[in-house]
């Protein structure tokens, strides 16, 4: 929906500001205008007025709209949608109070344009005085679909999920974007019940409602519900692809995940870079490596450049597959790169045994002007302790803290927990975790249980292990390495005692797990099988 000025006159001088690309030439056309004298006609100012707000420059509007002797409605409507859609909406609400004793009275269009300014800003109090006005003024606007529509727009922004179907229960007209704004709200809001009513309700379903509601079903970990829509859809575009995916990736349905793409191809559909990094991403994560290279073949095919977060995703592919060569040269030929690109080749390569390596390309990481983040430096630490650089692993962390001031997570002290584990300083190690809340602790308790057993040290696995089942009485994984560290110093009676004691209290260790590819397929086998 637009709104549109007055017919124009016929001088062709009052079009310059329409054709002026720079702010230096919309000055030049002011100058002009005022020159010939047309600044006194009311189309002037207004079509300088739109010129200015086009060009982003609000200021330059606010000074042609203080000029105006007796602004129009439509003229107060520029200004008030071009700050209602900048970075700072709040002279948006200003103007409209320095319209209202004005001659100038509010229309279907200057509601919208403030109650969007309110939106951005979550002005609740503001946004329920324009509501109030709304119902005064009478069935003008409250039969106006336009501005009853960015009422509920409003609602579901600021959480209001019973305002926002009130108001569209009482409102006697509808249009598609009623519809989806109000099943918007519910399936935001994870009610995925009473929008599947409306849904099912609705007298015309467009695409972006289907695709709203299966995005809704696999937001809320319902992957069923979404194919059975998904499946139903008259018509499918990438964005209703995209979700299903989505859900499977999430889900971890490889083999799900790499069927749709297929079909998205037999409907000739063509993937954007969401759906490749998708599609990669449960590649990686299953180790399917022989549907990563099919999909890197439809890449390559397609003249798809790899940049960005496709680049990332190849190279976590590759990586996760234990193709780190591979993984390295889709790095250096990515004609751009980002942080998460260079995350994910530090990682791979640590991974894989080449911490020097990974380590050097963290140095031309800030060399070549990437300034890394909290994951890189879980990359970084970690390279370190597989590669028993202590001294370094410490300078790291402290630059971490001291020059990037990156608060440490869970992750980051159990790569140092580690460094110390493995270089022998339990004693350091114990005190890292004694700065960690309770919560996270307990992985850290069993990193540091891991180097005992490592180091032979049965005394102070005795006390980490105490440690641990006071915040885990059910934790398996603590019961089998204590029972490893018995085993290794021959303390078999020892370790029957600790064996008695799980069943005692019927704790279970649970199956290790693995995945194979054979001719393409995914293949998850258990201990035993």
């Amino acid at each position: 929906m637009s709104f549109s000025p007055p017919l124009p006159p016929s001088s062709p001088i009052l079009s310059l500001p329409e054709l002026s690309t720079y702010l230096s030439e919309l000055h030049q056309s002011h100058a002009l205008i005022i020159k010939t004298g047309l600044i006194r006609h009311p189309l002037a100012t207004v079509r300088l007025l739109s010129s200015a707000t086009a060009s982003s420059s609000l200021s330059y509007a606010d000074s042609l709209f203080d000029r105006i002797p007796s602004p129009s409605t439509f003229s107060y409507n520029i200004l008030i949608r071009a700050h209602a859609r900048s970075a700072d909406p709040q002279p948006a609400l200003r103007l409209f109070l320095r319209m209202l004793p004005s001659p100038a009275r509010p229309d279907n269009f200057t509601f919208p344009f403030l109650l969007k300014a309110c939106t951005s800003l979550l002005a609740l109090p503001e946004a329920l005085q324009l509501h109030a006005l709304v119902l005064k003024s009478g069935s003008r606007f409250t039969s106006d679909v336009f501005v009853q529509n960015s009422l509920i727009h409003f609602y579901a922004a600021a959480n209001l999920t019973e305002d926002a179907y009130k108001l569209f229960d009482r409102m006697p007209n509808r249009d598609a974007v009623t519809w989806n704004s109000i099943i918007s709200v519910y399936v935001s809001n994870r009610l995925i019940g009473p929008a599947r009513a409306l849904f099912d309700e609705m007298p015309e379903r467009s695409l972006e409602t289907w695709n709203f509601m299966i995005s809704g079903y696999v937001n809320a970990g319902l992957l069923d519900g979404a194919r059975d829509l998904f499946d139903r859809m008259p018509m499918r575009d990438v964005v209703s692809w995209n979700a299903m995916i989505t859900g499977c990736v999430r889900g971890g349905l490889t083999a799900d995940a790499i069927e749709l793409f297929q079909g998205m191809l037999g409907e000739n559909v063509r993937p954007d870079e969401c759906t490749l990094v998708n599609v990669l991403s449960s590649c990686a994560r299953s180790g399917a490596l022989g549907q990563g290279e099919w999909v890197r073949a439809y890449i390559d095919r397609n003249g798809v450049e790899i940049r960005g977060f496709l680049a990332t995703a190849l190279v976590d592919m590759y990586s996760k597959c234990g193709c780190i060569d591979k993984a390295l040269r889709v790095f250096e030929d990515a004609r751009k790169k980002d942080v998460s690109t260079w995350n994910a080749i530090i990682d791979g390569l640590s991974s894989h045994g080449f911490e020097e390596h990974a380590l050097r390309l963290f140095h031309m990481m800030a060399v070549e002007g990437f300034v890394p983040n909290a994951v890189t430096f879980v990359s970084v630490l970690s390279a370190c302790s597989h590669a028993g650089l202590l001294d370094k692993g410490r300078y790291i962390f402290k630059c971490m803290v001291k020059d990037y001031k990156i608060e440490p997570t869970v992750e980051h002290y159990g790569c140092m927990v580690d460094l110390f584990g493995r270089a022998g300083l339990l004693e350091e190690a114990e005190e890292i975790i004694e700065r960690v809340g309770a919560r996270d602790a307990p992985m850290l308790w069993e990193s540091l249980l891991s180097a005992c057993r490592n180091r032979g040290d049965v005394g102070f696995a005795e006390l980490v292990a105490k440690r641990l089942l006071e915040l885990t009485p059910a934790s398996d994984s603590c019961y089998v390495q204590l029972s490893n560290v018995y085993a290794s110093a021959g303390r078999w009676d020892d370790v029957r005692e600790v064996r008695n004691m799980m069943r005692i209290r019927g704790v279970r260790k649970e199956p290790g797990c693995s995945t194979i590819e054979i001719d393409g397929v995914v293949h998850e086998f258990f201990v035993g099988d």
